[in-house]
Formats: C-alpha cells, structure tokens, sequence
C-alpha cells in the first residue's frame, strides 16, 4: 500500500514539474511576442470574425452595390500581394479586401487570416492611389505578421492557451472570435506592431510603380488636421485609438524611406488624377 501511494506521489510531482515547465515555457514565449496559435487558426478565426462583420451591417455596413469602387479598393490590395516576394501567406490566407460605407470613420484594419477592411472615409481622406495602397500594406503586414494572434497569446494567459494547444476546448476560437467581435475591439495596436507594419508597408511598396513611402502622406494629412484644428478631429479618433501615432512612428518611417537605394521621389508614383477619379463616383 505505501509502495502504491509512493508511486502516485512520484507521479503527481512529476506532473507537477512538467506542468510548471510547460506554463513557465509558455509564459516565456508570448512575453517574447512569439504567437502559440498556428496559422490555421488565424484563418479559422478570421472566417468566425468575417461572417460576424457581414451579419452586423449597423456596426459594419459592408458597401452593397458600387461594383467598381469594391473592385478598385480590391486591385489595389491584389496588387500588393501579387508584386511582393515579402508577403509570406499569400497562398495560404484567403485575403479579401471589402470597403465599409461609412463616412464619418478614416480607419482600415485587418482581421487575422488575411481579412481587410477600408473605410469610405478613409479613401475621402487621402489624395492619391499610392496612400491608399500604403494603407493597404500596412494591414497586409498586419495580417502578415499576424499581431492580432500574438496579442491573444498575451491577453488570454496561459492556461487558456495551453487548453487550446492540448486539444481540451476545440470550440475555444469560436469563443474568441466572439469576444474579438463584441467585447474587445479587434484589440489596439501596440506601438511596437505599428511601426513593423509601416516598415514591411514601404518593404512591400519598395520596386513597384507606386512611391515606397506612400504611408507618411497619411501621416502628414493626420498631423495637419490636428493642427488646423488644434486637437483631433472625432472622424480620427476611432483610427488613433487603435493605430497609435507617436513622433518615433514618423520618425522611423522616414529613416526607413531614407534607407533605399536609389533614394525614391515622392512625387512620382502617385497615381493622383486616378484617384479622384475613383473618390467622385463615391455615394
């Protein structure tokens, strides 16, 4: 009998041990932005979240109709995709690319698995082609780098993760997604995940027909209406409250625009005249 009871102590210490290694191992890996999801189920999750958005058309009114505005918000984010050799999951996420009918927001962000989403406001926002598909990029580079999974990783802890990497809770994305799409607000941006996505914005422009550094006319289009207007106008603060924009996110963009050679010209590239074509025919 004591024999019995040693053996289930040994066991228990043992589970124990291997237990604390798995948590302390883990903890370890999301504090270094590592992402203990897998690629599927940044696809599975996105798919949860996209069917949300298209049955919540008072939140998210999705454009109905307006063909040629959706396909030209779509050429330029297939663009990207098909003249970068940075973009790694371009065969594996489904990338779409949809536009939200609403005025009153200049925002774009992007769901995991490759799901992308551009406010009307924003498109009146910007002057040129090559902003918009700045923009573009930088949530291709989100998706890319998949953010929002390592972000899960941190905000859910370990033992919801572990549950999900064991196998224990298979409807444990389905659960997420949900709280993704009502409670948490697609999660903000942190500082850090901001500027990599501007640099792999102006990697994925860097040797197209659009000038790389195409991002920084948003930059400067935010920081003049905050000027003029002496605060942040409302229609930008939904965009600053999850695309923080300190001066060291400018800051670094600019170094990294000056970094290639040949240094690029930032009036050339632009596609302007296309562009308002384009921003007239918006309802």
């Amino acid at each position: 009998m004591a024999k019995q009871v040693n053996k289930h102590n040994s066991y228990s210490l043992i589970s124990a041990i291997l237990l604390s290694v798995t948590l302390i191992t883990a903890s370890v890996f999301y504090s270094c932005g590592a992402n203990i999801f897998s690629v599927e189920d940044d696809v599975n999750i996105g798919k949860e979240i996209e069917q949300q958005i298209r049955e919540d058309q008072k939140q998210f009114p999705v454009m109905q109709g307006h063909q040629d505005i959706k396909d030209y918000v779509n050429s330029l984010g297939k663009y990207v995709l098909e003249n970068s050799n940075s973009i790694k999951y371009k065969n594996t996420f489904p990338y779409k690319f949809e536009v939200i009918h609403d005025d009153s927001t200049v925002n774009a962000f992007c769901i995991p698995g490759g799901y992308i989403y551009v406010y009307t406001g924003l498109i009146k926002f910007l002057d040129n082609e090559a902003a918009l598909t700045g923009v573009i990029g930088h949530e291709i580079a989100h998706a890319e780098r998949r953010h929002m999974t390592q972000r899960l990783t941190s905000y859910y802890g370990v033992s919801v993760i572990m549950s999900l990497v064991l196998g224990n809770n298979p409807s444990m994305l389905g659960e997420i997604a949900a709280n993704l799409f009502v409670g948490l607000g697609f999660l903000a941006n942190s500082r850090s995940d901001e500027i990599e996505a501007d640099n792999y914005s102006i990697k994925y422009l860097t040797g197209t027909k659009y000038y790389p550094g195409a991002i920084t006319f948003f930059f400067d289009k935010i920081r003049e209406e905050q000027r003029l207007k002496g605060e942040t106008p409302g229609d930008l603060e939904g965009f600053l409250s999850t695309h923080p924009l300190p001066a060291d996110r400018i800051k670094n963009a600019n170094l990294k625009i000056n970094s290639i050679k040949p240094k690029p010209d930032p009036t050339k590239g632009l596609f302007t005249e296309k562009y308002q074509e384009m921003k007239s025919k918006l309802p």
